[in-house]
């Protein structure tokens, strides 16, 4: 779920939705003898010592990354974490750069231009790039976006209303050229141009979209825009940011980047910067299997880790002084079927697989050890505390494995000798794709495939290291996959519903569609009122679900482990980008005085 942006492939972002990989922390290690949980009935805002039994819930209204003032916090020191992935698209934009990894990559480097509160209820503008945002006109829908006259790339190039237009541009789907991981928004807008002055941008909706504050949440360097060479233009969107982030001239941010490579990036203060000093040093991520990351916290060498398994829990229980943040996820995890493969390209197959599959043990294994529960979501797009929410899953699609066998047979499979169907010589089965060697990730692919065996499907299981990930999911070449998708804001009921359904959309992972279900999606962003356009969005989905091409198993949480003292970092809701734990504003990450 860059859910993600939801949705970013982690991956939902700027109600982008961004993908992350499902690949489960695994580790090791033996835990000390575990204080009795005290009496605190809600999670404090820097979390909770972590060595407890159990821990207090927290509220999805608030944040729990430490939020300090700047003023509390020291100037100088380092923070050294660990990453699933480092690029190698570095075009958050693209649909291939759209991970979670590299929209938070891009918090510390590149232009965030909405700021959110944690439970959504609240959309400004950074002011470090847009003073202001104002609706001139209702018909046409025109808003004025108004320019930090400092604001500037780091070549020197003023950041104008120039950029705003090149992002629209290689946005908006109208040049089969780009290969944007989202199109909602900028699809509706009529024109981008210059008011004022250069410091000030026009965007006129041609068609009514709301809200518009899900668009232009990051903006693409106009320098990187030809629009007299559309062909050069375009490859360097879809090439030209492949192992380069391009931050000495195109970076925007408070930090800017020192060294990277496959094994880790490091970021430094950017000199250039116009706003308040970061106050780090240094920030350096470092490429880590999940194994080794959680085993890098307990030995000192990151100073923070996620901790999203029982066994990495235990092992983060022995680091001494240590705390646990943890909220609510905005995002959702997913088994994503390949329709268009020639192994999953039977509805009947996928709908069977559906059926045989227990969803709550596949969260159950998960959750083991966690002191976490919650119901089976039935959305793949709204979190189950969102207002609006509803099952959208298909009604015979419980856990089942007689219904399971009834479907195959219903659609003219067979029982073999081997305890599996067959259709015209072919065994009813597939493969599923994993991206980690973490036992609670094995053990979630063993399920998967005793639960299928049992009724009748033969499921193969292919584990590939964790740093495959984008490029196997941007191939197509797979049959399931673990999908995470990650939400930035709050409306991806609206921004991110089409991008994760439409029919000719690149983050269709399930690669099928209706023109139905586009012509309702396109319908909900053209809606004001957000109880109608959430209703709107729910019949969709309903209808989408029953190709049983994505199907959701668990919201979940998300859960750091961090040294004392580590202040606005962790999980803060919408805003911040939970699945890395980073705030938008990343100057102000730093340590306690």
């Amino acid at each position: 779920m860059k859910f993600a942006s939801m949705r970013k492939a982690t991956a939902l972002l700027a109600s982008v939705a961004a993908l992350v990989s499902l690949a489960a922390c695994g580790g090791n290690g033996n835990t000390n003898a575990a204080v009795k949980n005290d009496t605190t009935t809600a999670e404090p805002s820097e979390g909770t010592p972590i060595n407890q039994d159990s821990y207090p819930m927290p509220d999805p209204t608030s944040a729990y990354n430490n939020p300090k003032d700047r003023s509390a916090l020291k100037q100088g020191g380092t923070l050294t974490l660990a990453i699933t992935e480092i690029g190698p698209d570095f075009n958050a934009l693209s649909v291939n750069g759209n991970t979670s990894y590299m929209s938070g990559i891009w918090k510390f480097y590149m232009p965030s231009i909405w700021d959110y509160s944690v439970d959504g209820s609240k959309a400004e503008p950074n002011t470090n790039y847009v003073t202001k945002v104002e609706e001139t006109s209702t018909d046409p829908e025109t808003i004025k976006f108004t320019i930090n006259d400092k604001a500037s790339w780091n070549d020197g190039t003023p950041i104008t209303w120039k950029d705003f237009y090149a992002t629209w541009k290689v946005s908006n789907g109208e040049s089969d050229k780009f290969t944007p991981a989202i199109t909602t928004g900028y699809d509706s807008i009529d024109s981008v141009k210059a008011g004022a002055n250069d410091k000030e941008v026009v965007v006129t909706f041609k068609n009514k979209f709301y809200p518009y504050q899900s668009v232009f949440q990051q903006l693409y360097p106009s320098m990187a825009y030809d629009e007299s060479n559309l062909d050069k233009t375009a490859d360097t969107y879809t090439n030209g940011w492949s192992k380069n982030p391009h931050a000495d001239e195109w970076g925007a941010g408070p930090y800017t980047i020192q060294s990277f490579d496959d094994t880790q990036i490091t970021f430094v203060p950017n000199p250039k910067w116009w706003g308040d000093k970061p106050l780090l040093d240094s920030v350096q991520y470092k490429q880590m299997e999940p194994s080794a990351s959680i085993n890098a916290f307990k030995n000192g060498e990151i100073d923070g880790s996620g901790v999203g398994t029982a066994d990495r829990l235990a092992t983060a229980k022995t680091v001494e002084g240590a705390y646990l943040r943890r909220s609510y996820d905005t995002g959702v995890s997913t088994l994503t079927i390949n329709a268009k493969s020639a192994n999953t390209s039977d509805v009947n197959l996928r709908k069977a697989f559906v059926q045989a599959v227990d969803r709550s043990q596949l969260a159950a294994i998960d959750y083991n050890g966690m002191d976490w529960t919650e119901k089976v979501p039935g959305s793949v797009i709204l979190p189950q505390f969102q207002a609006g929410y509803e099952d959208n899953m298909p009604a015979d699609s419980a856990f089942s494995t007689d219904n399971a066998k009834k479907t195959l047979e219903a659609a003219g499979y067979t029982m073999g000798s081997d305890g599996y169907y067959t259709k015209d010589g072919k065994t009813a089965g597939f493969t599923y794709t994993t991206f980690s060697d973490a036992a609670q990730t094995k053990a979630k692919a063993q399920a998967i495939q005793k639960m299928a065996k049992d009724a009748g499907i033969k499921i193969d299981i292919d584990i590939k290291a964790s740093s495959e990930f984008s490029k196997t999911v941007g191939s197509g070449n797979w049959d399931m996959i673990g999908l995470g998708w990650s939400a930035s804001d709050p409306f991806v009921y609206s921004s991110s519903s089409y991008q994760l359904y439409g029919s000719d959309s690149e983050s269709n992972y399930g690669f099928v569609g209706s023109s139905e279900v586009d012509d309702i999606l396109k319908k909900v962003v053209q809606t004001e009122d957000s109880t109608e356009a959430i209703k709107m969005f729910n019949e969709a989905e309903k209808k989408y679900m029953e190709n049983y091409a994505q199907i959701p198993f668990e919201n979940g949480y998300m859960m750091f482990a961090c040294k004392k003292g580590l202040a606005n970092y962790g999980p803060a809701g919408y805003a911040s980008n939970l699945t890395m734990g980073i705030p938008n504003h990343t100057e102000n990450i730093g340590w306690e005085k």
